[in-house]
């Protein structure tokens, strides 16, 4: 990822996918204990997503402050 434009549109993407897994596994708890089969596979992509989010966040920190010195 190279350019702080290119890091925020990627933030807002990361950031719209975190909030859509965090809102599947809060779903998914208010329906237990049906489909509890799904608990790991609802938080392995909420965690993959947070993740990614996390990563993205530092990066476009990271391009900020190399910009700026």
């Amino acid at each position: 990822m190279g350019n702080i434009a290119d890091l925020k549109a990627e933030l807002k993407k990361r950031s719209a996918r975190a909030t859509q897994a965090k809102m599947d596994l809060h779903d998914l708890a208010e329906d237990l204990p049906l489909n509890w089969q799904e608990i790991n596979v609802v938080a392995e992509r909420a965690q993959r997503a947070y993740a990614d989010l996390t990563a993205t966040r530092a990066a476009l920190k990271a391009a900020e402050e190399k910009a700026e010195g």
